[in-house]
C-alpha cells in the first residue's frame, strides 16, 4: 500500500479517488510549518501540494518520496534542483484550470473596462445617475488583446476574446504561427511592438529569472493611454511599484491582478490603495467546478504515476 500525504485540504472529489482504491492510504496534513513537514513527510511515498513550500531542508529527510503532485500548474514553491538530483517526479494539473482562469481574465477585463466598482459605489451611496455620465468606460468590441504565453489557458482565453469580436495577437516564442492562426490569432515576434499596439495585455507565463519584472515602467509607458493589464499567472512578472506609478501617472487606464510578488499581499503595498487596479486573492481557480477538477486531477496523477499510466503532459521536466 502506498502512503500519500495530502498537504493542505483539497476538494472531496479528489480524496474519494484515493478512498476508493485499496492500494492507497492518505493522510491530510494541515500544519504546513517546515518543522512539522520535516517530522511527518518522511513516511510517505507521494504527496499532493498546494501553496506551501517544499525546500531541500524538508525534502532531504524524505527518502521514500517518489512523486509530488501539484494542485495547480505553477511550481515555484518546489525546490527543482533538489528533486531533479533525487529523481523525485513533479506533476501538475495541466488541464483542470484553463477555463476558470480564462473566465477570471474576462471578468477582470470587463470589470475594469466598465469601471464597475465606481458604478456600484455610486448606486450604494445614493447618487444613482448623478455622476454616471462622467465615469469613463470602454468596450471590448474591436479592441486588440495581446496574450503573452499560449498554453492551455491562453488557448482557452482566445476563444472567449473572439466571442467579443476582439483582435487577438499572441506572443510566445515556443508556439508556431500556424498553431496560433488555427485558433484565430496572429503571432507576433516582438513583445515591445505588441505592447505598443495592444488595448489589453494578459499574462500567462511562469515566473523565471528571465520573466521577473518583465513588465516595468519603461514598457508600460509605451502602451496606449486606455490600455488595461491583467495578470493571473505569477506575481513578480509585473513590477508592482512601477505599475502603481504608471496608474497614478495615468499612463494606462487600469489593471487587474490575481497574483502578487508577495502573497498574502503586504499591507504596505501601494496597489492596495490604488482604485485603478482590481485585486483578487490568487483565486482565479476557486470556482466550485475547478476546485473539483483540480482535486481529481491531482490525486489521479499520483495513482497514474504509480500504475505507469500517467499522461506525459502532466510531468514537469526538471
Amino acid at each position: 500500500m502506498k502512503k500519500i500525504a495530502v498537504i493542505e485540504p483539497i476538494h472531496k472529489d479528489g480524496l474519494e479517488l484515493l478512498e476508493k482504491d485499496s492500494k492507497y492510504d492518505y493522510e491530510l496534513i494541515t500544519n504546513v510549518s517546515e518543522e512539522n513537514l520535516i517530522k511527518r513527510l518522511p513516511e510517505f511515498d507521494g504527496c499532493t501540494l498546494r501553496v506551501s513550500k517544499l525546500n531541500e531542508n524538508i525534502l532531504k529527510h524524505c527518502s521514500k518520496l517518489k512523486v509530488i503532485s501539484r494542485h495547480g500548474v505553477g511550481y515555484d514553491n518546489v525546490d527543482l534542483p533538489y528533486i531533479k538530483k533525487k529523481n523525485i517526479s513533479l506533476l501538475i494539473t495541466a488541464t483542470a484550470n484553463a477555463v476558470a482562469v480564462a473566465e477570471h481574465v474576462l471578468y477582470m477585463m470587463l470589470s475594469v473596462s466598465k469601471s464597475i466598482n465606481k458604478y456600484d459605489s455610486e448606486v450604494r451611496i445614493g447618487n444613482f445617475k448623478k455622476n454616471a455620465s462622467e465615469i469613463e468606460t470602454l468596450e471590448l468590441f474591436n479592441k486588440e488583446i495581446l496574450i503573452v504565453g499560449f498554453g492551455r489557458i491562453g488557448k482557452s482565453l482566445i476563444k472567449r476574446c473572439l466571442g467579443f469580436d476582439m483582435k487577438v495577437n499572441v506572443y510566445d516564442p515556443f508556439v508556431t504561427s500556424e498553431v496560433i492562426k488555427n485558433f484565430g490569432g496572429k503571432k507576433i515576434e516582438n513583445l515591445e511592438k505588441g505592447l505598443e499596439n495592444c488595448d489589453y495585455l494578459s499574462l500567462h507565463i511562469p515566473l523565471t529569472e528571465k520573466t521577473k519584472n518583465m513588465i516595468n515602467y519603461e514598457k508600460i509607458k509605451t502602451m496606449k493611454k486606455n490600455a488595461i493589464i491583467i495578470n493571473t499567472s505569477r506575481g513578480g512578472i509585473i513590477n508592482e511599484i512601477d505599475l502603481n506609478k504608471a496608474l497614478k501617472d495615468n499612463i494606462i487606464f487600469g489593471a487587474g491582478l490575481d497574483v502578487f510578488e508577495k502573497e498574502p499581499i503586504d499591507k504596505s503595498n501601494p496597489l492596495i490603495n490604488n482604485k485603478k487596479v482590481l485585486l483578487s486573492p490568487h483565486s482565479a481557480t476557486f470556482t466550485n467546478e475547478c476546485k473539483s477538477r483540480m482535486a481529481i486531477e491531482t490525486t489521479k496523477n499520483i495513482i497514474d504515476f504509480f500504475e505507469n499510466k500517467l499522461d506525459k503532459s502532466m510531468i514537469v521536466k526538471t
